[in-house]
């Protein structure tokens, strides 16, 4: 992969689309301001670093700059629980703890540089910890969401290879089930106020540590995390992200999708398994030196969300549709926001009528993006853009976005194709390195000089894009991705169940939700099918993690089948949709 851009390539890359805005008057930033001292880059007159690395280039740039009084007295991390208890760090706070953190992961747990660790954490301080600490110490980070099965945990510590993993009283159990299994594991270390037999202490562990830690060098290209997506068939695949696409990405980039400033205060409500989490709460709001603004909720909650933005000076607000089609239920007219200006979101589309509903009962509009674990963020509505009702926005600076044919020609507005990213002859840097040991899916996402994304869309003749469908099998249901094939393996592992087939299908809170079609087993006779579905979803439950359970489920005496004898999920998911 060619990561030294010329300067002819970065300015041929401007062409494509134009720079966003700058900031005017009481917004404009400071001339010592991180992301401004790589504006030579942005502008084509430097080549892209060799060697980068998020903590000491940025995170630690932030803090001289605060240490100098040359930022606002915004904290850089701020959280809450809902209960009472807050944290507020600066980023030179942020530094200290984090470099004892990378201290106990390197001289404790004794990882070096490339080593991985899985962390599966809920919304706490300590997951924001360990991002940092893993970059000064160049371990590869892989974030799971806290609803993972131990059968999930399992799979990602055997495929990884991990060493290490963190995580809370939740999910010991589940580890502890399956840690015989896993050869490579070496050390367990649990996010709590107890203790566990088998586990070292977190927070007893990291505060007895030297905070004197010298960052590792890392090259831009070098491994950073590692996110598992789901797919069609077949186990979940690890997308590997470098400290390019995800560190360096945002400083190359011009303000798109995140508009901030030293005084902004983001809040976004993204799960910290998924990649949106990263790009959210950690990498594009700290190049810009913003507040990252975190409530624990265990579980999302309108009159929590509404009580939290009445209360804090929240300016940005990052969540999935689900979310917003959730608040515009409510009567909005007893709530007074007390700082929020900009909403966003991303994950799956946004209904027309909710953005709507949300406009004309706050007066704000909301922004979507589009991406994928794989890209990131490569559309966005951006910040004064006019909106399109059902569009995504235009392609994200270093993307050159198309819509492609299957023999990866590009479309003609309106016409619809499949969305791709153009990836050769020159690789943008927010692209995914690769699919970890899998190096035939990794070839299966190019199409002659595109990245294809499996989804379908549009292009009009003023650069916005429609989303129209997924060109596989996923299902997104209030933002997670979910791949039928677990969902599927799950049920067939129910002595009552002969086949299954899992699709999506219309839900007006979620966008869509899991549906499966079963065909029983001949030896299973059972006259109370309301009851026998109630037991298949509490066995997806168990089997796998809970979001992923099908929420419908239709008994049918056959499933279609091509000639090959290959599910047809289209034609089920068609039924489904009404088409």
């Amino acid at each position: 992969m060619k990561l030294l851009i010329k300067l002819q390539t970065i300015k041929s890359l401007w062409t494509l689309k134009p720079p966003s805005r700058t900031f005017q008057g009481h917004h404009r930033l400071l001339a010592s301001d991180v992301y401004s001292q790589y504006e030579s880059i942005r502008r084509g007159e430097q080549e892209i670093p060799k060697y980068f690395n998020f903590a000491s280039d940025v995170l630690d740039k932030w803090s001289e700059i605060e240490k100098a009084g040359k930022r606002p007295s915004n904290p850089a991390f701020w959280w809450i629980d809902g209960k009472g208890e807050e944290v507020k760090w600066s980023f030179e706070e942020l530094g200290f703890l984090s470099r004892k953190v990378a201290n106990m992961l390197t001289k404790v747990c004794k990882l070096q540089k490339g080593d991985r660790i899985v962390v599966v954490l809920p919304r706490v301080p300590e997951w924001w910890l360990v991002n940092v600490a893993c970059m000064r110490a160049g371990v590869v980070l892989i974030p799971g969401i806290s609803q993972l099965s131990a059968k999930d945990i399992l799979y990602r510590l055997q495929a990884s290879k991990a060493t290490c993993i963190i995580t809370s009283d939740t999910l010991a159990p589940a580890v502890d089930s399956v840690a015989s299994e896993c050869q490579f594991l070496k050390t367990k270390l649990i996010v709590s106020k107890g203790s566990r037999v088998g586990w070292l202490n977190f927070t007893d562990l990291y505060k007895n540590q030297s905070a004197d830690h010298s960052c590792v060098k890392t090259r831009i290209q070098d491994s950073m995390s590692i996110f598992f997506t789901s797919g069609t068939t077949g186990s979940p695949k690890m997308t590997e992200h470098s400290q390019g696409s995800l560190g360096f990405r945002p400083l190359l980039s011009e303000r798109y999708w995140l508009d901030l400033t030293p005084s902004d205060v983001i809040w976004s409500t993204a799960d910290t398994g998924w990649i949106l989490a990263a790009l959210s709460c950690v990498f594009d709001p700290w190049v810009f030196g913003a507040c990252v603004f975190i409530h624990n909720l265990p579980q999302i909650e309108s009159a929590a969300i509404l009580n939290t933005l009445c209360r804090f000076p929240i300016d940005a607000l990052v969540g999935a549709p689900t979310l917003f089609r959730m608040l515009v239920q409510n009567d909005l007219s007893n709530y007074k926001f007390m700082n929020l200006k900009h909403c966003m979101s991303g994950g799956e589309p946004l209904n027309p009528e909710v953005m709507e509903q949300w406009k004309s009962k706050t007066g704000l509009d909301i922004h979507e993006v589009y991406g994928q674990t794989e890209t990131g963020i490569i559309c966005s509505v951006f910040k004064g853009m006019k909106i399109k009702p059902g569009s995504m926005g235009k392609a994200a600076p270093l993307f050159d976005v198309q819509i492609i044919d299957k023999d990866a020609n590009i479309l003609p507005p309106g016409q619809q194709g499949e969305i791709a990213v153009r990836s050769k002859p020159i690789r943008p840097l927010g692209l995914f390195s690769e699919y970890v040991d899998n190096p035939k899916k990794t070839a299966e996402t190019e199409r002659g000089d595109f990245y294809v994304t499996g989804d379908k869309g549009t292009m009009d003749e003023d650069g916005y894009f429609k989303f129209i469908g997924r060109d596989d099998d996923i299902i997104i249901s209030s933002g997670y991705r979910i791949g039928p094939f677990e969902v599927e393996s799950a049920l067939i592992e129910h002595p009552a169940v002969a086949e299954a087939a899992v699709v999506s299908s219309p839900d007006p809170l979620r966008g869509e939700v899991v549906k499966a079609f079963v065909v029983l087993s001949p030896t299973f006779s059972s006259g109370d099918l309301e009851s026998l579905t109630r037991d298949l979803q509490k066995h997806v439950k168990k089997t796998t993690a809970p979001y992923k359970y099908p929420r419908k489920v239709e008994f049918v005496k056959e499933l279609p089948k091509t000639v090959t004898g290959k599910i047809k999920r289209n034609e089920l998911r068609n039924k489904e949709w009404g088409r």
